[in-house]
């Protein structure tokens, strides 16, 4: 499995900006899709998840109501729609990649988005 990130840059607070996974490999062995982020000096945390069919999602606490996670099957991407963006939203964002038939976790090369205050 190959995760390539795109769409993050630099934009100001209360900007927007989708973020994108294009996968490819085995990809009929994914079960479960997500994006995580890792600031400076902290851990790397989850920030949304989403399921093979699209049917289920879930997200951190500090992202509720302003992030979307979403896929399209077709087109083998994942999507990570970012409306009104913080400061604290700045970090490196990674695609993440998991099932059971996989042998480990995959991961994009990750991306970095940056929110100016």
């Amino acid at each position: 499995v190959q995760l390539v990130e795109s769409g993050g840059g630099l934009v100001q607070a209360g900007d927007s900006l989708r973020l994108s996974c294009a996968v490819s490999g085995s990809t009929f062995k994914i079960d479960v899709m997500g994006w995580y982020r890792q600031a400076p000096g902290k851990r790397r945390e989850m920030v949304a998840g989403i399921t093979s069919s699209g049917g289920s999602a879930n997200y951190a606490d500090s992202v509720k109501g302003r992030f979307t996670i979403s896929r399209d099957n077709a087109k083998s991407t994942m999507y990570l729609q970012m409306n009104s963006l913080k400061p604290e939203d700045t970090a490196v964002y990674y695609c993440n990649a998991q099932g059971i038939r996989l042998l480990k976790p995959y991961w994009g090369q990750g991306i970095q988005v940056t929110v100016s205050s």
